[in-house]
């Protein structure tokens, strides 16, 4: 209820505008967080995306502004474009003063611009580090009178070459401010980054296995040696039937390749990786929360600006190497209190990784064998009731009245309504994605050469070599491909004609 914000010290009007905006009551990381933040002290914050973390060091931000003073009082540091976006319209949707100015600074966007509207004076500025050191080293972005400081996603700068663009920008801070880190994880340069910076920090954590496996329905299917993982992913999406998906490739090409088989069997996705320009990213996200387009094939560090609410499905086609990168994708869905499936497909060779996720996340993943011909036509078939049900509601109904009176006068009702079903459901297997997904499952499995099995080591199967006469599984399978991972180098693949500072990768979503 909203008096649970108050009771953190929120003000009155500003607990209404987050109950306007459905923000009814703080989640764990603001409950701790919060408080602290109010009463001053510096704080490190341990907490996934999708948390509300950014409402943590938000909130407290936006009740103590000084409007009377036009100096930058705030400075809040994102690992990329995205992520600055969203938590620019976080502040700006949080905040209840019509004399605040929020300034969001990243490479990619007219810097001019940004220029005057410092010179005209800005109170809270979200960035990336890239495009601030520019702004600091043309004189316009100045830090003596900063009071606030908060670092968000200090793992991924960490993991993304930017900690010493940070640890340039923290030195040229007054030594009065107050600091806010945030990290989902703590390696070591993350922390003597905390020891360097904070001033005897108040730590406030909220559990990972808390977060993800009670509310994302994780689940592992295995890739048949004959088919490979594009292949193989198309009866996995006929069967759920994802309104709105995320599916994690590991490269570029991947993205490009995957996205291309899937618009060819006649589904609603489009590519999300560092290749795109920036309109050509805002474009696509727009079209993505207007479910103008149903999935996004993605890369790792595209996808960390991928926030859509309602993501129902994320894939991931390839394990990652990093097991904590798997429960940062997997946090696309399952938010705000809502379940969220996630599905990753492994081949024999991957067995080793899943042992490394099951360790991550605490929990057994079993694989199972990919849905058979059977299992999506039963899905279909509950899908096509649950259509019936609803149009017998619907407002449409009654316009066909008429001709069902005509045809009962000659024909059974209960065989009008069996070839009406039979019109429908026939339209319905003529679906070009539902075609292209039971093709896969008929093509018929080859034996693999001895070179083939050692080369993929086995397949998994409960941890235990298949046996004679069992369904073997291929290697990869087209997991990798030739082409370079998205991001090389400090910017992410953008146009190499710009400026290093005015290229910033793309970012993770959070949960305001």
């Amino acid at each position: 209820m909203p008096s649970s914000f108050i009771s953190l010290g929120i003000s009155e009007a500003r607990v209404a505008k987050l109950e306007s905006i459905g923000f009814t009551e703080p989640t764990a990381i603001q409950e701790q967080a919060i408080p602290q933040l109010l009463a001053g002290a510096d704080v490190l914050g341990q907490a996934q995306t999708g948390t509300g973390k950014t409402a943590a060091f938000a909130l407290p931000i936006l009740e103590r502004l000084d409007l009377n003073d036009d100096s930058l009082q705030a400075l809040i540091l994102t690992p990329t474009r995205e992520l600055a976006i969203q938590v620019g319209q976080a502040l700006r949707s949080f905040n209840t003063k019509p004399g605040a100015k929020i300034l969001t600074v990243y490479g990619g966007s007219a810097i001019d611009r940004q220029m005057i509207q410092l010179d005209r004076g800005v109170h809270v500025v979200v960035g990336t580090p890239g495009r601030v050191i520019d702004l600091m080293e043309r004189g316009k972005l100045k830090l003596d009178k900063l009071a606030w400081f908060v670092l968000d996603e200090a793992d991924e700068m960490l993991n993304m070459g930017f900690i010493q663009d940070v640890e340039r920008i923290l030195v040229t801070t007054p030594s009065t401010k107050q600091s806010t880190f945030f990290s989902a994880t703590m390696p070591p340069a993350v922390k003597r980054l905390v020891k360097n910076f904070l001033k005897s920090p108040v730590t406030v954590k909220v559990e990972t296995q808390d977060s993800t496996p009670t509310r994302i329905d994780q689940q592992i299917y295995l890739v048949p040696y004959h088919l490979t993982k594009e292949e193989a992913l198309l009866p996995v999406l006929e069967y759920e039937a994802p309104t709105s998906a995320i599916i994690f490739v590991r490269t570029k090409d991947s993205a490009s390749r995957l996205t291309e088989i899937l618009q060819s069997s006649g589904h609603s996705v489009d590519e999300y990786h560092g290749n795109l320009s920036q309109s050509q990213r805002e474009n696509l996200l727009r079209r993505f929360r207007n479910q103008q387009v149903r999935w996004v094939v993605a890369t790792d560090i595209a996808a960390r600006g991928l926030d859509i609410d309602g993501l129902t499905h994320v894939f991931n086609l390839d394990i990652p190497d990093d097991p904590e990168r798997y429960v940062h994708r997997i946090g696309r869905t399952g938010r705000a209190g809502k379940k969220g499936i996630a599905i990753t497909l492994i081949s024999g060779k991957e067995r080793y990784k899943l042992r490394q996720l099951e360790q991550q996340v605490g929990m057994p993943l079993p694989p199972q064998p990919l849905p058979n011909v059977a299992q999506i036509q039963e899905r279909r078939i509950g899908r096509f009731t649950e259509q019936i049900l609803e149009a017998l509601t619907g407002e449409r109904l009654a316009s066909f009245l008429p001709l069902v009176s005509q045809l009962v006068e000659d024909y059974d009702p209960q065989a009008i309504a069996a070839a009406a079903l039979q019109l429908a459901y026939t339209q319905l297997q003529s679906d070009k994605a539902e075609q292209a997904a039971l093709q896969v499952l008929a093509k018929q499995p080859h034996s693999p050469s001895g070179r083939d099995r050692d080369r993929d080591g086995g397949s998994y199967n409960s941890g235990r070599p298949i046996k004679r006469g069992q369904s073997g599984y291929r290697g990869d399978g087209g997991g990798r491909s030739g082409g370079n991972r998205d991001g090389g180098g400090r910017d992410g693949g953008y146009d190499s004609r710009r400026p290093s500072r005015d290229r910033d990768r793309s970012s993770a979503p959070v949960k305001y």
